[in-house]
């Protein structure tokens, strides 16, 4: 299993912390084996579920113009058209995928092009699926054009056990579909807003997959 770099340190100090946590413990009750073996169970399963938030499994795009691909792994909860204001200030629609603690983490680019605007916003921690957390809680929004003219905005936010947001990209940077935009510690939720022509091919309630789901069609 690959792990992604955002967890290699956090990894490391929660494995440390573990093993000194359930040492400890077990020297205490060391005159109860069963209760010991039992901790001992705990810490596995508790430091199993810690690594695998940071799996990056690897994903082969396969490269496609019309194509907006899902850029994080979830359920999709959200398909709605909406007034986009942060940046676009007009309609579009919005496909929201919400991200379990059980989901990989690592967001992707859903489209090819050149990256137009990134800003990062402090603000609350609201569950993901509240209506306004999309914009009211900690979020970064991007937004990459395509080829042909076309802007896509993606939207990372955070919830209430995801604190911690991080954006690779850059503006002016050139990017490629299916590779790594960022990664959104402990789940959360990614919105997509796209044009309003575009064809959508997910449904509400579907599960998707960062860099290979297909969320919806440019217009040719």
């Amino acid at each position: 299993m690959r792990i992604h770099k955002e967890g290699h340190t956090f990894l490391l100090v929660s494995f440390l912390v573990t093993i000194v946590i359930t040492i400890s413990l077990v020297y205490i009750l060391k005159g109860y084996p069963i209760l010991c073996y039992v901790i001992i169970f705990l810490a596995m399963v508790f430091y199993g579920l810690l690594v695998q938030f940071f799996r990056n499994p690897v994903r082969i795009t396969v490269q496609n113009e019309r194509h907006i691909i899902a850029p994080a792994d979830g359920k999709i909860v959200v398909i709605e058209e909406t007034k986009e204001q942060e940046y676009f200030n007009d309609n579009r629609i919005q496909i929201s995928i919400f991200m379990s603690p059980l989901n990989v983490h690592v967001n992707r680019n859903p489209i090819s092009g050149e990256v137009k605007y990134v800003k990062y916003h402090k603000g609350k921690y609201l569950v993901a699926w509240h209506p306004k957390s999309s914009t009211e809680n900690e979020r970064t929004t991007i937004v990459i054009q395509h080829a042909r003219g076309h802007e896509i905005l993606i939207r990372q936010i955070a919830g209430a056990l995801a604190k911690r947001i991080k954006c690779y990209l850059k503006e002016k940077e050139q990017v490629v579909q299916g590779q790594e935009l960022g990664f959104i510690k402990f789940g959360s939720r990614v919105d997509v807003f796209v044009p309003v022509d575009s064809e959508i091919t997910t449904h509400i309630g579907a599960t998707v997959k960062g860099g290979i789901s297909v969320l919806a069609l440019l217009k040719q």
